[in-house]
């Protein structure tokens, strides 16, 4: 065994003193030099501590082998990983307050970037929609998504990743042994076949409330960014922007209806200065860095559009419009008898794609009066062609 794979060791057996975290492990290390030197500093040497962990570590070093914690855990599936070591998230690594130990389970490459996608455990349909979509574009980009496995905006935006062959990581507020929710367990497995589950909290840590913001700060240092998809006046999505900041990240932001609970967080960010992104390449625009290896190509939009790009929809220019016309065209063959279709119903499907787009902004697209627009779009509904999402959204049918 190396060097490095004892002090792995050593900082996993800290890790199992009730009460030091990866606060206090680090501080540990900056004061002793390393986990290993820690471990063996007679008891005089912590003196000027205190706390309560100080006695369980002076009792637990006795019967604990620091090498046999690495060795249990490996048994179980659960690797560990250090900021020296390539594999460690990267721009984690780059953080004062980086933890000094990360379990996980999967596989992490060197060099990899994310971007983290976060929001709503309640999210709405649209926003829902909105993170799949994202994450799919971003992610055959070569991006790492990042987020929680929660229920909602997370569970969408690991999916989406999952749909384009991407990678997605997912940090967990509890420890590796745990899936958390349980309904995510199969999520969770097919994101270990490219990707990986990360925590800092030992394992046999249960689910708690208090876990989260620390497990949001490990999100947003990961990353190059923070999308907010959809998050209320008091969400833990907000918590993870606020960290963002702090560490120097980009924060960026889905608009969305002022009626919407769901969006009082996002407009919020925005009037405070977050980016917004209608599309993926308002988040290339504002990392440079990333231009120069995936760039930029037009996307279609994640939503209803204002101002000047609301006047390009309008006037049949917008960005993105060949995207969404190529796959309303495919979905529009076979809608009708031997293959026909109403020309009205064809003109609407090639304005529609997988995303959603508001029922105003449809009329705008095929120059059609508001009052004769929602005849044709009950008629492609019953035809099983596109599906109705609330808002006034619609988007062409996934069972095509």
């Amino acid at each position: 065994m190396d060097n490095l794979e004892r002090e792995k060791g050593f900082r996993a057996a800290l890790r199992e003193v009730p009460g030091l975290g990866s606060r206090r492990l680090r501080q540990l290390i900056a004061v002793f030099g390393s986990a290993e030197a820690a471990w063996h500093a007679p008891a005089p040497a912590f003196a000027n501590w205190k706390d309560a962990w100080v006695s369980a570590m002076l009792g637990m070093r006795k019967t604990i082998r620091p090498e046999g914690v690495a060795e249990e855990l490996e048994r179980a599936g659960i690797r560990l990983v250090v900021p020296a070591e390539g594999h460690y998230p990267k721009l984690l690594a780059e953080l004062a307050d980086a933890p000094p130990l990360l379990y996980f389970k999967g596989h992490l490459s060197e060099g990899q970037e994310g971007l983290a996608i976060v929001g709503s455990r309640r999210g709405t349909a649209y926003g829902k929609a909105a993170a799949e979509f994202l994450a799919r574009k971003v992610a055959a980009r070569g991006i790492v998504i990042v987020s929680g496995l929660a229920r909602g905006i997370d569970t969408s935006a690991h999916k989406g990743t999952l749909a384009a062959d991407g990678v997605t990581w997912a940090f967990l507020g509890n420890g590796l042994d745990t899936i958390y929710p349980p309904e995510n367990r199969k999520l969770a497995e097919a994101i270990l076949e490219r990707g990986a589950l990360l925590s800092e909290f030992v394992p046999g840590t249960p689910p708690d409330g208090g876990h989260f913001p620390a497990r949001n700060r490990l999100i947003s240092g990961a990353c190059r960014g923070v999308v907010v998809i959809e998050a209320a006046a008091k969400s833990g999505a907000l918590i993870t922007a606020d960290f963002a900041l702090e560490q120097g990240r980009e924060v960026f932001a889905l608009p969305g209806p002022i009626f919407s609970e769901m969006s009082k967080g996002t407009n919020h960010l925005l009037r405070q200065g977050a980016r917004i992104v209608d599309e993926v390449d308002d988040i290339w625009a504002e990392i440079p860095v990333w231009r120069k290896d995936g760039g930029a190509g037009g996307e279609p939009r994640l939503g209803p559009q204002s101002g000047a790009r609301r006047e390009a929809a309008c006037g049949g220019a917008a960005k993105g419009t060949e995207d969404r016309g190529a796959l309303g065209r495919r979905y529009s063959k076979g809608c009708g008898p031997g293959g026909n279709v109403d020309p009205a119903q064809a003109e609407i499907l090639e304005q529609m794609s997988d995303l959603p787009i508001h029922v105003d902004q449809l009329a705008c697209k095929v120059k059609m009066p508001v009052q004769e627009l929602p005849l044709h779009l009950l008629e492609l509904q019953l035809a099983g062609v596109i599906e109705q999402l609330p808002g006034q959204l619609y988007v062409l049918a996934r069972k095509i």
